[in-house]
């Protein structure tokens, strides 16, 4: 058999396979003729060796079982080996490569039956900061035999601050989107590894950071926006990414570099022109830092968070919404051949969920890029919670949902938005805590992404507690209060009230307003200012800036309800409320609850009192109605209404039995107390990251119509409504040597043309490249037809 021989097919269906062809498995097959053998897995050509190469013969044994195409045993079979052969190879080949395989039977002299060189190796380049899936391509094993040595020898991913070897962009000339290699034939991929070795290995070169960053990219200098890394492929059709699949297939690639081809009338491609809000925002740069990678795949990390920030974009609410849409189309937007399907991005959501806390700091290190793009919006900070109802089979604590007027079970996310009102960062409580209890924790975590600047925290009557405001205040945290006066407060004379007009934000405010001081009932002196309306209802306002004008504290409080529009924009146009998962993780038993056999008590106390309310009332009648020249006394009275009476001392005596006994029972008590059933919570990972991804959606949105405004007259009332007319629009993609140009469909009226007109130039100027090549963005609009 020649080594050019085409290999027929076979099926292990077939009754007998032919003779010199041994099954390995249903996809692997061994071929022997003339002297020679192949292996072929799936169709290609894997191994091709001389009958009498002991050490080729060997090899191909090892390569089937480290690159996962079959198991020890079925090799062992068809090779007509033992099973403690094909272990003995794969242990030298461990420990010593191709040369180790030519050494004579059993174990040399002076040699560990347990050889530790290839783990040594793989600890090594882990502790040198290059990928899982980089390692096992070097050293020729899978990815699974990678992380398993990892995890016996220990190895845990160091601290942020010891991390400073980080990834070096790919070389190569700005002419070109990608490197592409030149065109092969199928028999010709054993000569493709060398160079496909190469070029990942140059794209994973460490190189020393110039500040504390964590894996996954070069530290931008101060005012430089970092690019994502260029990759590589080896396909030139858009639409057939066959050899990049065969790739991941082998481990080798570990996310599908996009490539784009000229496209007429894409739907959908007005989302284009978020992409570059996207990239400045910095999100796939620090999904890389904080995620790392997905391992071999064809949809990589960065493909993965482009299709749901895209899914987002085009109001694609859920995972499963990936069905209405056409997998081509959609992939277009991201140069890719299909955009990965329901099955597959939920898998992708389930690997990004593996390790609780990441979805966390990943949302953290986007609030901190935030604040370095807007430090001057973030010194006032609206606080609010907002409650997701859940209809499912777990028993959840219930919490009271304001729009729905009822106690449901729930999650309750803490939502932290800047001046704007922008979203900045979120917080889950843990069992659906109160906003007095979550504050000191909100405070927490907004101090490690804004620093130690002065902090306002703005917030509804949620939030109120003399003694929070006392220790927030006295603890020296630079932490100011604003919100709402809660309970009995007494109106102010109208003529204490006086007239501010201004400007604040651009925009004209009026407001009737009395400011001075007031005490609460821990003798707490706070500063208020009374906003009185046309209908004469005042509204005192608490807070302890003293340095903020009147005007300004009564902008900055009605200011939050524009939070509150965020939630209901952001529940409606992107499901902030929908389920990601159905898993559950265990909560902790010892919080504390309310104690249901106070409840119980209290319940039948509420209804003793009505009792002896009732009774004490009949009796009070009775008296009424009672005509002295009958009954001219009270003994007279008691002894005709006997009955009465005995029936209000024997209530009485039930009240005075029921309080007392209420007064033995705690309480609150460990909700593991109250139940046998295992306390769960909704599993929070995914729903964050998803929650995050969405945010940042938003914000890119929030830029473009920021943009709109300064153009679209109607900006306030219609802007979000045209830019997601503008996310829906149709458009042309042309690709050049260095563009990719976005030529969109003119919109229904010639006033919103103009717009999109403006904001396609203003989006170009940018000069942003797709992230993932170097194709520099252009956007423009058409003619109309």
């Amino acid at each position: 058999m020649s080594q050019d021989e085409q290999i027929p097919l076979l099926s292990v269906e077939d009754e007998a396979p032919p003779e010199g062809v041994a099954f390995i498995n249903p996809r692997c097959s061994l071929h022997t003729s003339d002297g020679y053998s192949v292996v072929l897995a799936s169709g290609m050509r894997i191994a091709y060796f001389a009958e009498d190469d002991a050490v080729a013969c060997a090899y191909a044994q090892v390569l089937l079982v480290t690159q996962g195409w079959a198991d020890q045993n079925d090799v062992a079979r068809a090779f007509n080996k033992g099973e403690r052969t094909v272990r003995r190879n794969l242990r030298r080949f461990e420990e010593g490569g191709m040369a180790a395989l030519g050494l004579q039977t059993g174990y040399p002299k002076g040699r560990s039956r347990k050889p530790r060189s290839l783990e040594d190796k793989v600890l090594t380049m882990k502790t040198h900061g290059d990928s899982t899936a980089s390692i096992a391509f070097a050293v020729g094993v899978t990815v699974t035999t990678v992380r398993a040595i990892l995890k016996r020898r220990g190895w845990k991913e160091p601290a942020p601050a010891q991390q400073q070897v980080l990834a070096k962009e790919t070389g190569g000339e700005a002419a070109s989107q990608t490197p592409v290699a030149e065109e092969v034939e199928p028999d010709e991929v054993e000569g493709i590894a060398p160079a496909v070795e190469e070029v990942t290995r140059k794209s994973r070169e460490p190189e020393p950071a110039e500040g504390d960053c964590e894996p996954g990219g070069r530290a931008p200098a101060a005012g430089e926006v970092e690019e994502e890394p260029v990759g590589f492929t080896m396909d030139h059709d858009p639409s057939d990414r066959t050899i990049d699949r065969a790739f991941a297939c082998m481990g080798v690639l570990e996310d599908a570099t996009p490539l784009f081809g000229d496209a007429d009338a894409v739907a959908g491609a007005g989302a284009l022109l978020a992409v570059p809000a996207l990239v400045e925002s910095g999100v796939l740069r620090i999904a890389r830092q904080v995620y790392g990678s997905l391992g071999p795949a064809f949809y990589g990390l960065r493909t993965t968070i482009m299709t749901l920030l895209v899914m987002a974009l085009l109001r694609v609410k859920r995972v499963e919404g990936l069905k209405e849409k056409a997998p081509a189309v959609l992939g277009r937007l991201l140069g890719l051949d299909r955009a990965p399907e329901v099955k597959t991005l939920r898998l992708k959501l389930k690997a990004l969920a593996e390790d609780v806390g990441r979805a966390e700091r990943f949302g953290r290190a986007l609030a901190s890029e935030r604040v370095k793009q807007r430090e001057e919006l973030v010194g006032l900070l609206y606080v609010d919670g907002h409650v997701r109802a859940y209809h499912g089979e777990q028993t959840l604590p219930k919490t009271h949902v304001v729009r729905l007027g009822r106690v449901l079970p729930g999650t309750t996310d803490y939502w932290l938005n800047d001046m704007d009102a922008e979203p900045l960062l979120h917080v889950t409580a843990e069992a659906n805590a109160g906003l007095v209890k979550m504050v000191p924790l909100l405070v927490e975590e907004a101090r490690k992404v804004v620093g130690s600047r002065e902090l306002t925290l703005v917030f509804d009557r949620g939030g109120y507690s003399p003694e929070l405001f006392k220790s927030l205040l006295a603890s020296n945290a630079k932490v100011h209060v604003m919100t709402y006066h809660k309970g009995h407060w007494t109106n102010l004379p109208v003529e204490l009230f006086k007239r501010y007009e201004g400007e604040v934000d651009g925009r004209r405010v009026t407001y009737d307003l009395a400011d001075g001081e007031v005490t609460l009932s821990n003798r707490l002196k706070l500063r208020q200012v009374t906003r009185l309306t046309e209908t004469g209802h005042q509204t005192p306002i608490l807070t302890s800036r003293r340095d903020l004008s009147a005007l300004e504290v009564a902008v900055r409080m009605f200011g939050r309800w524009r939070q509150e529009n965020f939630f209901k924009y952001l529940r409606e146009e992107y499901a902030l409320d929908a389920l990601v998962d159905y898993g559950v993780v265990e909560a902790d038993p010892e919080r504390e609850v309310p104690n249901p056999a106070r409840k119980v008590i209290e319940k039948t106390l509420a209804k003793a009192r009505e009792d002896l309310k009732s009774l004490e009332a009949e009796f009070g009648r009775a008296a009424e109605c009672n005509l002295e020249r009958v009954r001219p006394t009270m003994r007279g009275f008691k002894i005709a209404n006997g009955e009465i009476g005995k029936k209000v001392r024997e209530a009485q005596q039930v009240v005075a039995k029921l309080e007392k006994e209420r007064k033995t029972v705690a309480k609150r008590v460990p909700v593991g107390e109250t139940t046998e059933e295992e306390i769960v919570q909704l599993a929070p990972e995914r729903k964050h990251l998803t929650n995050v991804l969405k945010m940042v959606a938003f914000q890119a949105e929030t830029e473009l119509f920021h943009i709109v405004g300064r153009h679209y007259r109607r900006s306030e009332d219609e802007g979000r409504t045209l830019v997601q007319t503008i996310f829906f629009n149709s458009g042309d993609l042309r690709v050049s040597a260095d563009r990719l140009q976005v030529i969109y469909a003119p919109l229904s009226a010639p006033h919103r043309t103009a717009v999109l007109e403006k904001l396609c130039a203003e989006m170009t100027k940018l000069q942003t490249p797709y992230p993932g090549t170097r194709l520099k963005m252009e956007f423009s609009v058409g003619k109309a037809a």
